[in-house]
């Protein structure tokens, strides 16, 4: 896949998961949004956010996806612009590995914990694993292309200026 390929499928995860969790934010303010994704007693939306358990370290979910999601937008445009730079798409790895590990926690919570899934949360993991994804393979695509660096013989003695060079002749 190309290298531009894989970056818009990180745009369009990071942009359409930012969408769904400014939607998650919406229905803990607008209660008439929650009936919307609430089907069943397990799935519900409504049971989720009535909870009391969709908070980490006091910060409600929806804040953290939303942040996360325009970490990974500005992580990943700056990977653009700076294409030579590992610095960016590593960092973007990073983003995107935390944003699945609060995922996974989320799933868990709501699973055993509440006993209840929301289908809107569903969709920003998922989206955070899409865009995890993309960025596993940015990672892998933007190492094949960095120039390699000039190998040195058995133990580097062959490369100039080093210890064990052997000495000019002249």
């Amino acid at each position: 896949m190309r290298v531009r390929a894989i970056r818009s499928a990180i745009y369009l995860a990071g942009g359409l998961g930012l969408i769904v969790a400014i939607f998650t934010y919406l229905e803990t303010i607008e209660a008439s949004l929650q009936s919307l994704c609430s089907i069943t007693a397990f799935v519900s939306c409504g049971a989720v956010a009535h909870s009391g358990k969709t908070t980490v370290f006091g910060i409600d979910d929806s804040y953290i996806g939303i942040g996360g999601f325009v970490l990974i937008l500005l992580v990943a445009g700056i990977s653009e612009i700076r294409p030579g730079q590992l610095l960016w798409p590593h960092l973007l790895l990073l983003l995107t590995t935390a944003g699945v590990a609060f995922s996974l926690y989320f799933a868990y919570v709501e699973l055993v914990e509440i006993r209840a899934i929301c289908y809107v949360c569903l969709a920003a993991w998922t989206l955070g694993f899409v865009a995890w994804g993309g960025t596993l393979a940015l990672v892998r695509r933007v190492r094949e292309q960095a120039p390699s660096p000039v190998p040195a013989g058995p133990g580097g003695a062959d490369r100039p200026g080093s210890p064990r060079a052997p000495p000019d002749e002249k």
